[in-house]
């Protein structure tokens, strides 16, 4: 897989050949890989669950299903935020190489530039192009790798649910239900896959926040302040949205839960149903759970619109503000200026009012989830 980066996805191509022939069957599929298989990511991260629960027995307290994934998968996954380190710097060194290159231009048309300068010039491109090269690169092998962790997770959940599942007494089987399962292993599994996208953004975003301040207050002065306030005047509402999506996500579940529960009950008793015309009635019952569970989920959807589109408003204001705070006070606008920092404020912002609002909102998710597991 992580050769295919380089390869541009041939290894693909005798499986398109042998599609193309014919219908594709299981053993033409390619194995998994050993460290990736079911029984490999499920067993280590049961060995971190029984020994939480074992420590947990010794200190008289409930165990937490949260410390036994950290522990599991806090190595592998600490090194991929240095791939977030890396993507980040490399953003907000872009616009500096670009002021410079706007920088040479500007003094062209206004005293001449001289050979120097031109030297100057070549050298912030090839360093501006460089850069780009490499948040490239990085950028695809950090979303391959932390997906990839997702992955791992999910597999290792599934796994400790299904053999969970085949041990439970008929004392526990009494009090869950096989459509609280499969929607265990359905839904909330999935979160995990998300999660660990964007988790890394939720140290990332202040940090390069605090720098983008930094840089622009050697480039425009005080005036970065009037842009800066307005992204940390977003930042509470967000975070506060996220935290909506953990209690909006706790509903959804126990409304699907009902539902598949109330579905499995109608088809084990389909026959006794038809025998007595129930059919309108449990139609009745089936539409109204799921229109209690549509209504939750269209609230969720409600509040991801609105942060979506306060990451599109403040994208307008932000450089509004801080541009005519800095004509105010008496300064004058020149194109280096105005690009590094319409650049330096493109780059926090997508951190800061996209990214870090989501891992908010996938972390509370996430833990709901976890929960409900444990």
């Amino acid at each position: 897989m992580e050769n295919s980066l380089l390869s541009f996805d041939s290894w693909l191509n005798p499986l398109f050949v042998i599609g193309h022939k014919r219908k594709l069957e299981e053993d033409d599929m390619y194995k998994v890989l050993t460290e990736d298989s079911s029984k490999v990511l499920g067993e280590r991260l049961q060995w971190y669950w029984d020994k939480e629960v074992q420590k947990a027995e010794k200190e008289a307290r409930t165990p937490h299903l949260t410390k036994a994934i950290i522990l599991c998968y806090w190595k592998s996954y600490l090194v991929l935020g240095c791939f977030t380190l890396v993507e980040e710097t490399l953003i907000l060194i872009q616009p500096i190489f670009l002021g410079m290159i706007i920088g040479y231009f500007e003094k062209i048309g206004s005293t001449g530039a001289d050979k120097d300068d031109l030297a100057y010039a070549y050298a912030s491109a090839a360093a501006l192009s460089v850069c780009t090269l490499i948040l490239a690169i990085t950028h695809h092998l950090y979303f391959y790798h932390v997906q990839r962790a997702g992955m791992k997770l999910r597999v290792a959940m599934c796994h400790m649910i299904y053999h969970k599942a085949l041990r439970l007494s008929n004392a526990a089987m009494s009090k869950t239900t096989t459509g609280q399962i499969v929607n265990l292993l359905s839904n909330d599994v999935n979160k995990f896959d998300q999660v660990t996208i964007f988790l890394h953004f939720l140290w990332a975003g202040p940090l390069q926040a605090i720098a983008v301040t930094v840089l622009l207050w050697l480039e425009i002065g005080p005036s970065c302040l009037a842009g800066m306030a307005v992204l940390i005047i977003l930042l509470p509402l967000q975070t506060c949205i996220g935290r909506l999506f953990s209690s909006l996500r706790s509903r959804t579940a126990a409304f699907t839960d009902a539902r598949i529960r109330t579905m499995n009950e109608v088809i084990t008793g389909m026959r006794i149903i038809k025998m007595y015309a129930w059919e309108k009635s449990f139609a009745d019952l089936v539409n109204n759970m799921r229109r209690k569970e549509i209504s939750v989920v269209l609230k969720s959807s409600y509040l991801r619109g609105l942060n979506l589109a306060s990451f599109f408003v403040a994208s307008k204001i932000t450089v509004f503000m801080t541009f005519m705070t800095y004509v105010l006070l008496g300064n004058l606008i020149s194109a280096s200026r105005v690009f590094v920092a319409v650049s330096l404020y493109g780059a926090v912002r997508l951190t800061v009012t996209l990214f870090f609002p989501a891992a908010v909102e996938k972390v509370s998710e996430a833990l709901v989830s976890v929960r409900r597991i444990k």
